[in-house]
């Protein structure tokens, strides 16, 4: 469940949902464009998955902890701020199906989440849930912006939305640090 909710906030606050919608607009095809964002999605925090157990294998609960921590809190931190276009790729001649896949797997990688989900899935004893739920949340952003396409995606209250995503990683990544620490 707390991958499915991160997921869901930390898509909501980043450029791979606008890529999406941008993608839904110019190939007409919505469902390949969501295909393509579950596959991006899944193959980038199956990644993460593997580096959190091989880093966690070497940390003690309590690492594992201010592990998770520091990942909300950098998440946190690197949520707020405004979001510039994403590049459209109208230059790739690579089709629809591989330009989605390939567009948002780039877009994907290495991003916020992907550290949260290596984190979750080094403190948890079902480490792959903390993919499937990162996918879940992020895909049901991205199924928004897909639905609504680039001009009404743009037009919900973005800026508030990522405000307030990055005060709940914030505060989120604070508390556990705290009870990492045994300071609460």
């Amino acid at each position: 469940m707390a991958a499915i909710v991160l997921g869901a906030i930390c898509q909501i606050s980043d450029k791979t949902p606008w890529l999406a919608a941008i993608f839904a607009d110019r190939f007409r095809s919505p469902a390949l464009v969501m295909l393509a964002a579950v596959l991006a999605l899944t193959f980038n925090y199956a990644i993460g998955v593997a580096a959190g157990l091989a880093v966690t294998a070497l940390l003690t609960p309590e690492a594992r902890l201010l592990l998770l921590a520091l990942a909300l809190v950098l998440a946190g931190a690197g949520t707020g701020f405004r979001l510039k276009r994403p590049d459209a790729l109208e230059g790739w001649r690579t089709g629809a199906a591989f330009t989605s896949i390939a567009g948002l797997a780039i877009m994907a990688f290495g991003d916020r989440m992907q550290f949260v989900v290596a984190a979750l899935a080094g403190r948890s004893t079902l480490p792959w849930a903390a993919m499937v739920g990162a996918v879940i949340g992020g895909a049901a952003v991205n199924a928004v912006a897909v639905a609504l396409g680039e001009a009404a995606w743009l037009r919900l209250p973005l800026r508030p939305l990522r405000i307030a995503a990055a005060a709940i990683l914030l505060i989120a990544g604070v508390v556990i640090a705290l009870n990492a620490l045994r300071l609460v």
